[in-house]
């Protein structure tokens, strides 16, 4: 049986004695090697890490299970964060899970229809803030220090803790760490849960090197990009739709520290991969997670990655989390009559 993070790296995570062990039976998402996706990227051998195969779609799960179970823990009345959609489905689930109250702030107009449906289904609380991302997550804060509420965003630590996970199991699965690790940079949680956790599999599991880290940013939504925050982030790539990071400094240490960088990918060069993706690969992932892919195959094409390192592109959320593109993407159906005659005439067998 499959277990959840909180047992099987128990010995990795701050849990204690009164830690209960929560679990949806997250972690262990596939590793899967794609070449026919390599080839377009431009590399000889990549993989991609579908966290979209957690219990509700997202890497999120692995941070929210160690963050729910520590709120409990400490007696806490309710769990809070801002979202922009998969946050607020994850920490929903997991309150769900362990008899909790949730409460999910989302920016007016900015989240995915496929990620409020499941904060919706999980019973959570979902208040709608006049205002980005940045300005639901004031918000949390300040209502998180006013009450005892536990803000399970990703400034809280064990959030990263859960994280860390995807990096040892990345070492595991390859008996050693890729040269190269692509993945989409919105909050900058992500990128330093990764590069804290390729630095304990050297130190604690006797790894023998850590992989560059390149983060994608969408260009319209890019504040490690461009040194500031931006106000109005804009990009078609929902889930890092954020201009006013919450993880600054240890993101940018992530990037610099392992020898990689944060760079930025147009919404068409999002969009091209995230279509690549799907039909080279036969996986499905939301738009924000084709930022690796993008990513990585404009550093190859500049000369910062090289064709023989070995990659792997973390794709962070499940296709059907944000749909609505699709729809923009669909053509009509061929119409035929019942008959295979009229079937072979329309696809010109």
């Amino acid at each position: 049986m499959k277990r959840g993070i909180l047992e099987r790296w128990r010995a990795e995570l701050p849990v204690t004695e009164r830690t209960p062990m929560l679990s949806l039976q997250e972690g262990d998402t596939p590793l899967l090697a794609v070449p026919r996706l390599a080839q377009w990227v431009g590399v000889a051998d990549l993989h991609i890490k579908f966290e979209g195969a957690n219990p509700t779609g997202s890497f999120k799960d692995r941070g929210m299970v160690v963050a729910v179970a520590k709120a409990l823990e400490d007696d806490a009345r309710a769990v809070l964060c801002a979202s922009t959609g998969n946050t607020a489905a994850s920490a929903a689930a997991y309150a769900a899970a362990a008899n909790i109250q949730a409460v999910v702030l989302l920016p007016e107009g900015k989240v995915a229809a496929g990620k409020l449906a499941q904060a919706v289904m999980y019973g959570a609380h979902v208040v709608t803030v006049r205002g980005n991302f940045d300005d639901a997550l004031d918000v949390a804060r300040a209502a998180s220090d006013a009450h005892d509420v536990a803000l399970v965003n990703s400034v809280n630590p064990f959030r990263i803790e859960g994280q860390t996970t995807s990096a040892y199991e990345i070492c595991d699965a390859m008996r050693a760490a890729p040269d190269v690790l692509a993945l989409p940079v919105g909050n900058g949680g992500n990128i330093t849960a990764y590069w804290l956790g390729f630095q304990r599999a050297v130190e604690r599991h006797g790894v023998a090197t850590t992989p560059r880290i390149i983060g994608g940013q969408a260009a319209g939504a890019a504040p490690f990009v461009r040194g500031h925050a931006v106000a109005i982030p804009e990009t078609v790539a929902t889930a890092i739709r954020i201009g006013n990071p919450a993880t600054w400094r240890p993101a940018m240490d992530a990037a610099s520290q392992s020898g990689g960088m944060i760079g930025e990918v147009s919404d068409t060069e999002i969009l091209d991969a995230w279509r690549a993706i799907a039909r080279l690969t036969g996986t499905f992932c939301e738009p924000a997670s084709a930022a690796s892919v993008a990513m990585l195959r404009k550093a190859v094409a500049d000369g910062t990655v090289s064709h023989d390192e070995r990659c792997v592109c973390v794709l962070t959320g499940n296709g059907l989390k944000d749909a609505d593109l699709v729809i923009g993407e669909m053509k009509s159906p061929l119409v035929i009559d019942p008959d295979a005659t009229a079937l072979a005439r329309a696809l010109r067998w």
